[in-house]
């Protein structure tokens, strides 16, 4: 990836307590909110905070621009989500600072969330010359066509913790479709997981209105939920709130696509080698404190491999530095605030008081968290049955395949599955009778490629609506259906 600095794109005097409507920054109707540090507790800028009165007149306002951007030739809109990709990698080291610094990002998981935003946007360019419509056969003297159109406004509502691969995987192709998109952001990220999406599209040349940026609390979400000009809503979060927002949006009558949370099992069999799988497990389980849907929450480790396991995935969470990404190389940032700090503090807390090993890590030093290993914590301890959302591995060992089966499929989730073992056909086997939206086999849970289908089932959403031609042309059109006769048929009433 290129990394040459063209020009500042970030400019906070721009945008600084301000939203995005109809291609200007506006002061926003709920006033503004500092985006904080997490690292250091500093404050980077206040961002401006909509409020329901702004989305009804964004939601208008990009309604009349979406049918302008829907009759602009194809290879028109496929150019700006080009340029849109190398503006990412024209940009990215600007884009990785406020990565870095506003979600606690270390530099390595930036750079990787540069990588896929600017692949988004270059597959979302293949979208609009994709085949759109298929010929059906017709009992009656006519051509009979399925056409796929655009859905005309779409809410894209996105969480703190990658927000840029979270919000772009909805962003481009919803735009390279023909829509107009009503971006809300986390507002602990709105930087990084909103005005460099709107300052990279407005540079790559699409119109105004077409891309609004509207951060807010939960008034904002069901507003936009419930605007009769949004039509779509493709939410990113936690299990809880999207219930609500799926709730909300069947009242409305407007399709949601739900990607949700997740507890990922990591099961390794007898065969498996340990160094090998700790080395996965540790990939999957700490990567960005934990924060992330595909994290591995739950190990299940054969009973012959249990003690090994546990002893060198503890050495490796006690050898792993935490700190400021933005000071130093550190292996773990800081979680995103207090309140998630002290709920994972809660969990491990239970867990050990429950009855569960405390093998490594369970401290703390203001939001830095120890990665933390868990031995043989209950089945109903929640540190091992919920999603934790921070750097907590909890290991549990099993006898027999089917057992690591039962156990891999007690719960309610069912985002991703990863299984190690010499055998490859047997753990095909094995995640054949798992129910997840995502399996890897001989590698942890968290993997991510903008043309792979992505989502989970079960409490993790509503199935794969990201990655892939096919998936975003189901996620952000209609389907028509279109006849055509010579002449007037004529009906015997």
């Amino acid at each position: 990836m290129s990394t040459t600095q063209q020009s500042t794109l970030i400019d906070p005097s721009v945008f600084e307590g301000r939203v995005f409507i109809d291609g200007e920054w506006v002061a926003g109707g709920a006033g503004s909110v500092p985006s904080v540090e997490p690292a250091t507790g500093a404050v980077l800028v206040e961002v401006g905070m909509a409020d329901a009165a702004d989305v009804a007149r964004a939601a208008a306002s990009a309604a009349r621009a979406q049918r302008e951007w829907a009759a602009t030739p194809h290879p028109a809109r496929a150019a700006v989500l080009r340029k849109a990709a190398q503006l990412w990698e024209e940009h990215a080291d600007e884009i990785m600072g406020w990565n870095i610094r506003e979600v606690g990002a270390i530099p390595p998981l930036a750079g990787f969330a540069l990588h896929v935003t600017a692949a988004e946007c270059y597959e979302a360019a293949g979208l609009p010359s994709a085949p759109l419509g298929s010929i059906l056969s017709s009992e009656e003297p006519r051509l009979s066509l399925a056409q796929q159109v655009p859905v005309g406004v779409v809410g894209v509502i996105s969480p703190f913790n990658v927000p840029l691969i979270l919000g772009i995987r909805a962003v481009a192709p919803a735009l390279a479709l023909g829509n107009a998109v009503l971006l809300k952001p986390d507002p602990r990220t709105v930087v990084t997981g909103g005005v460099s999406m709107v300052r990279i599209f407005e540079e790559a040349g699409l119109p105004a209105g077409v891309l609004q940026l509207l951060p807010g609390g939960a008034d904002v979400g069901e507003a936009l939920v419930a605007d009769p000009n949004v039509r779509v809503i493709a939410f990113t979060g936690s299990t809880r709130a999207g219930r609500i927002v799926g709730e909300l949006a069947g009242r409305h009558l407007t399709r949601a696509h739900l990607e949700l949370g997740g507890n990922s099992a990591f099961l390794v069999r007898a065969d498996a080698d340990v160094d090998q799988a700790v080395n996965l497990a540790t990939w999957g389980s700490f990567l960005h404190q934990g924060q992330i849907c595909m994290t591995v929450g739950r190990h299940i480790v054969h009973e012959s491999l249990f003690d090994e396991y546990v002893e060198k995935l503890a050495a490796k969470a006690e050898s792993m530095v935490v700190g400021d990404p933005a000071a130093g190389q550190v292996h773990l940032g800081p979680l995103i605030d207090e309140v998630q700090r002290d709920r994972v503090h809660t969990l491990v807390q239970d867990a050990v008081a429950q009855g569960a090993t405390l093998a490594a890590g369970g401290t703390y030093d203001g939001l830095f968290y120890r990665p933390t290993v868990l031995a043989n914590p209950p089945k109903d301890a929640a540190a091992y049955s919920d999603e934790v959302f921070g750097p907590v591995a909890s290991v549990v060992s099993f006898a027999t395949d089917d057992e690591a089966v039962d156990l891999a499929s007690a719960t309610d989730y069912g985002l991703s599955l990863g299984i190690v073992s010499r055998d490859g056909l047997a753990a095909l086997d094995l995640a054949r009778r798992i129910p997840t939206g995502i399996v890897h086999i001989n590698d942890q849970t968290v993997n991510d490629e903008a043309n792979a289908p992505f989502g989970g089932v079960g409490a993790s959403g509503t199935g794969s609506r990201h990655g892939g031609a096919q998936a975003n042309i189901d996620a952000f059109t209609e389907t028509r259906w279109i006849t055509l006769r010579r002449e007037p048929g004529h009906y015997p009433l």
